[in-house]
C-alpha cells in the first residue's frame, strides 16, 4: 500500500510540458497593463501566453472621458498636479515575485492610473519589468519613472513598440502581420531576460 501512494504521489507532482513550450513558474508571476485603444494589452496577452502567470487589467474608480482631447487636458492636469487617480482594480501583490508593467505613453511620460498603482503597492524585493506601447515618440520619460517608484525592486529591461494613434483615430495596430513581427520581438525580449529559454 505505502509503494502505491509513493508512486501516485511522485505521478501527481509532475507537470505535463507541451512540445516547444518553456516550464514557468505561473503563479507567481503578474502582469499588469493599462490599455486604451488595446495594443498595450496585446502585449500583455502575448506575454502571458508566452510565460503564463495572471493577466490584470488596470481599472479606475473613474474612467477617462472618450474624447481624446479631453483625455489629453486631463492627463496633463493631473501630470502637472501630481494627481493619482484611484483605482478600481485590486490585487494581493505578495503573492508576486515578478510583476510586469504594462502601459502605453501619455504625453511622453508614464500614466497616472500606472503612478497609482507603484504608489498603492510595496513592491520591494520583487522583480519589475516595464513593457510599452507608443505613437512612435517613444518611451518618453516612462521607464525612468518607473525606477524611482520601485524603490528596493530589481528593474529589468523594459520593451517598447510603436502602436496605434488615437490622435489620428489610428487605434489597433498590433495584430495580423505587426502581431507576428510583435510576437517574435516579444520572445526575443524575454530571451534576453533569461525568463523563456531560447
Amino acid at each position: 500500500m505505502n509503494k502505491i501512494l509513493i508512486v501516485f504521489v511522485f505521478l501527481s507532482s509532475c507537470l505535463y510540458l507541451e512540445p516547444g513550450k518553456t516550464q514557468q513558474k505561473s503563479n507567481n508571476t503578474l502582469i499588469v497593463y493599462l490599455s486604451r485603444t488595446n495594443n498595450t494589452k496585446a502585449i500583455a496577452e502575448i506575454i502571458h501566453e508566452k510565460i503564463g502567470g495572471d493577466l490584470l487589467a488596470l481599472e479606475l474608480v473613474h474612467p477617462y472621458p472618450e474624447n481624446y482631447k479631453a483625455i489629453v487636458e486631463q492627463v496633463a492636469a493631473e501630470n502637472k498636479s501630481g494627481f493619482l487617480p484611484p483605482l478600481k482594480t485590486k490585487v494581493d501583490v505578495r503573492k508576486y515575485d515578478t510583476i510586469f508593467i504594462g502601459f502605453p505613453t501619455w504625453g511622453m511620460q508614464l500614466p497616472p492610473p500606472i503612478k497609482s498603482f507603484l504608489n498603492a503597492y510595496d513592491l520591494s524585493g520583487k522583480i519589475v519589468i516595464p513593457f510599452n506601447t507608443n505613437a512612435g515618440y517613444g518611451i518618453g520619460s516612462s521607464f525612468k519613472k518607473v525606477q524611482e517608484l520601485c524603490k528596493g525592486c530589481e528593474i529589468l529591461d523594459g520593451f517598447s513598440t510603436k502602436g496605434g494613434i488615437e490622435r489620428d483615430s489610428i487605434f489597433l495596430v498590433i495584430q495580423g502581420d505587426k502581431k507576428k513581427q510583435t510576437e517574435k520581438e516579444v520572445t526575443t525580449w524575454l530571451e534576453s531576460l533569461k525568463i523563456l529559454k531560447p
